[in-house]
């Protein structure tokens, strides 16, 4: 399951998801570009995976704008002349307000940050993914976008739109060598409440450590034949 030397694409890297599988990524051999909006945390992280800088590169990126998502490839291809993967792992959640009592706003802020993206990012990385023969993409989503709750709609219109964007990919991709695949969370467990103090409430949380076991499944060899998959990792 080997990903020595693969050139991963890290976006959303200074949370705390991302830092995780950005040092379990690292300390497999991975070769990573961490994307993020702050050059300075971006740096921080960088320093705390003790890499070599050819092991490495940091961009700082609003990839809410098509031409960013094109700059973060343009700049791995500069670096490492290919790229093997794409943890797509941007976050953020607006919600707690009806239908009738939200800014139109509010919706189309979460289609940039879960849709868009997506769509700029793919753009950008699947021309180098598809001429190498071997790609993995894998976006976190949530349970909310098949099955919103109430007070929800922003997050769960933005969530459905990007996992619309997944599938579609994933259906263009057959037999390229290159996967789309989600992996579905209900919430993050980042401080191991599940263990420290458990509770009905967050019984269905999942660890970063828990969530980065499955990507780096996904992004093995032995995964090739997983494609379009919705993985749901709040079962418990």
């Amino acid at each position: 399951m080997s990903i020595q030397d693969r050139v991963v694409i890290i976006t959303g890297a200074t949370g705390g998801l991302a830092q995780v599988a950005a040092s379990e990524f690292a300390h497999r051999g991975a070769r990573l570009v961490l994307v993020g909006r702050g050059k300075e945390k971006l740096a921080d992280l960088a320093a705390t995976l003790d890499l070599m800088q050819d092991r490495v590169l940091t961009h700082a990126a609003r990839l809410t704008e098509p031409e960013a998502a094109s700059a973060v490839a343009e700049a791995a291809m500069r670096r490492f002349g290919r790229i093997d993967v794409l943890l797509h792992l941007v976050g953020g959640w607006i919600g707690g307000k009806s239908i009738g009592e939200l800014d139109p706003r509010e919706i189309e802020t979460m289609l940039q940050q879960h849709l868009w993206t997506s769509v700029h990012l793919a753009r950008a990385v699947v021309p180098h993914m598809r001429r190498g023969g071997w790609g993995r993409i894998i976006a976190v989503s949530s349970p909310t976008a098949a099955n919103p709750g109430a007070e929800r709609a922003p997050y769960a219109i933005g969530k459905a739109a990007q996992e619309a964007l997944m599938l579609t990919l994933a259906q263009e991709l057959k037999g390229s060598g290159v996967t789309a695949n989600l992996v579905l969370v209900r919430n993050i467990d980042l401080a191991g409440e599940r263990k420290t103090n458990p509770n009905a409430e967050n019984a269905s949380w999942t660890t970063p450590v828990e969530i980065t076991a499955t990507l780096l499944h996904l992004c093995s060899d032995d995964a090739e034949r997983i494609n379009g998959a919705r993985i749901p990792l709040y079962g418990g």
